[in-house]
């Protein structure tokens, strides 16, 4: 009983505390809204206009890249093309030939029993490729892969409507 009056009267002076505090503190508070709202509205700044965007066709993604160094040819020297030799324009076109040959980059190769491999940097990611895969927009086929470099013939045209193999290599870069 007697620990029944004693949690009443703890009761009784915790409210007594707590009333004391009636007073909530947010008078400022109260004055700076009513303040505030009775301020005339501010206006809000159009949003600015925009000129629209213009597309623009590069015509020139045909002609040769301003970082390559031009082409020598000696008109003394001139070789024609053959009659005999033409790109196979029956076959399905693999999908490195869809790119520069300017653009790959020999980073490595694999040896297996059906021969060696090449890794070809170029086109967004590493490729696999091997003796008789065709690479870049020149009709370049494969013909060799050694340890450090992959051989590639190509067949352009020579402007006098034969074509001509113009051999590439692809070597590995040194590292140094």
């Amino acid at each position: 009983m007697i620990m029944h009056k004693r949690v009443w009267g703890l009761a009784l002076a915790s409210s007594l505390l707590l009333s004391g505090c009636g007073d909530s503190g947010f008078g400022d508070l109260q004055a700076f809204m009513a303040d505030t709202r009775a301020k005339p509205a501010g206006s809000i700044e159009p949003l600015p206009r925009f000129k629209a965007y213009e597309a623009f066709t590069y015509s020139a993604a045909s002609l040769r890249s301003p970082f390559q160094p031009p082409i020598r040819v000696d008109v003394t020297q001139r070789q024609r093309g053959s009659q005999d030799v033409k790109p196979d324009d029956d076959r399905i076109k693999q999908f490195l030939e869809g790119f520069n040959i300017e653009g790959f980059e020999m980073v490595g190769t694999l040896s297996d029993e059906q021969g060696m491999q090449a890794l070809i940097r170029g086109a967004g990611s590493v490729h696999r490729v091997q003796v008789g895969d065709y690479l870049g927009r020149n009709h370049g086929r494969i013909i060799a892969i050694e340890e450090g470099r992959v051989e590639v013939m190509e067949i352009v045209p020579d402007g006098e409507g034969g074509w001509l193999e113009r051999p590439r290599t692809l070597s590995l870069p040194v590292r140094g």
